[in-house]
């Protein structure tokens, strides 16, 4: 149960990610400095998937172990 809350909220970074760029192409006419941040959160988003599925993978990795 645990391991599909995880990647729940892995796919979740991807969402947030996602919906950020989609932010970022609405607003580079109109607004830059609100692209700009927005750009910020995509980064940090990928960046989180990628950390928290290496975390989960390490944490099913340690649970086999010791099966």
């Amino acid at each position: 149960m645990g391991n599909k809350i995880y990647q729940l909220f892995e796919y979740a970074y991807i969402g947030m990610a996602i919906f950020s760029i989609y932010l970022v192409i609405s607003n580079w006419e109109t607004d830059r400095n609100r692209a700009y941040l927005f750009v910020f959160f995509a980064v940090v988003a990928i960046f989180m998937f990628f950390f928290k599925r290496k975390f989960r993978k390490n944490i099913e990795k340690r649970r086999n172990q010791n099966q």
